[in-house]
């Protein structure tokens, strides 16, 4: 039990660390190549901090354990939105960028009705994880589109942020690009500690495989985003924020799910609690952020509270139902 504990609190450690230099040279590499933090957030930090899932996902497909790698995935993306994104929203009022509205947002709907659509006959097929992978790469070329059509103006308006002989340094770069590969690694590896740890205790507990999905390796796989997050929120570099959480969000379901029924050699059998109420409650959270995004453009704290209530009252299902 202690040894668990130890992982477990040695993991959050070393998440804050490699959170404050993944979002230091992610926000530096932004202003540097004239592109918005927003984009960073959105593709190498929602990629690199995605990584857990992946791994958890490929090792459990590829062991049978269908239920713990779309729980993950399921259970992932509630505490996104619900915990991590309302826990930043209660700490400060969130603003919403027009690019998450017109980008992002509707992503990370279709994302979820892709998923619960490709789930409902209770098995995602190697087929339908090249579907999801096909959305993944869509996604990404939309948003280096937006990338290139905003650059010329982003790059103006960082350009009295930063000094011009070290902007054009490629010596400046190449650091920026080395402290954010090593940011996203200890990331990695501290999240690793922290699942090892929660599964763990989890299994002394005596809990199922979907409960463990669902919330214990849900809440330490997301331990990336949410350490990004407070973070971003305390450094008021917000984007990064905003765009880490939905890039995640999008990614875990067509990139990392995606790869996921690719590698199972028979696809992923999806149990019926996963089917009828995890998978749509999820998409229900996506659907929730339209009007609360759409309103004023920001999410306030009152809003973020709920976000984070809600959360708490769907573990305390869970717990009550699961276990």
């Amino acid at each position: 039990m202690m040894t668990s504990l130890a992982w477990c609190a040695a993991g959050l450690v070393v998440l804050v660390v490699g959170a404050e230099l993944l979002v230091r040279s992610g926000t530096r590499m932004a202003k540097r190549l004239g592109i918005s933090p927003i984009v960073i957030g959105l593709t190498i930090v929602a990629i690199g901090t995605s990584t857990p899932e992946l791994a958890i996902g490929i090792d459990a497909a590829l062991e049978g354990h269908g239920d713990l790698a779309v729980g993950n995935i399921a259970g992932t993306n509630v505490v996104n939105i619900l915990l991590i994104l309302g826990l930043s929203a209660w700490m400060i009022p969130l603003a919403i960028r027009m690019e998450t509205l017109r980008l992002d947002l509707p992503m990370m709907v279709a994302a979820s009705l892709a998923l619960l659509a490709v789930a409902w006959d209770g098995h995602l097929s190697r087929i339908e994880g090249c579907f999801l992978l096909a959305g993944a790469l869509v996604y990404t070329a939309a948003i280096v589109r937006v990338a290139h059509r905003e650059s010329k103006a982003v790059q103006a308006s960082y350009a009295e942020e930063i000094d011009g002989s070290e902007k054009d340094s490629t010596g400046y770069l190449i650091r920026d690009l080395v402290e954010l590969v090593v940011g996203i690694a200890v990331i990695v590896v501290a999240a690793d500690w922290l699942v090892y740890g929660a599964v763990e205790l989890a299994e002394l507990w005596g809990v199922s495989d979907a409960f463990i999905g669902l919330t214990i390796v849900a809440v330490g796989t997301s331990a990336p985003e949410l350490a990004t997050t407070v973070v971003s929120t305390l450094k008021r570099q917000r984007d990064i924020a905003i765009g880490n959480l939905l890039g995640s969000s999008v990614y875990n379901i067509l990139f990392i799910l995606g790869v996921t029924c690719i590698v199972a050699p028979s696809g992923i059998p999806v149990s019926q609690h996963l089917v009828t109420i995890d998978i749509p409650l999820m998409t229900g959270v996506a659907l929730l952020c339209v009007p609360v995004f759409f309103t004023s453009r920001e999410v306030s704290r009152k809003e973020g509270a709920l976000f984070v209530t809600a959360y708490i009252l769907y573990v305390s299902y869970l717990v009550a139902a699961r276990t």
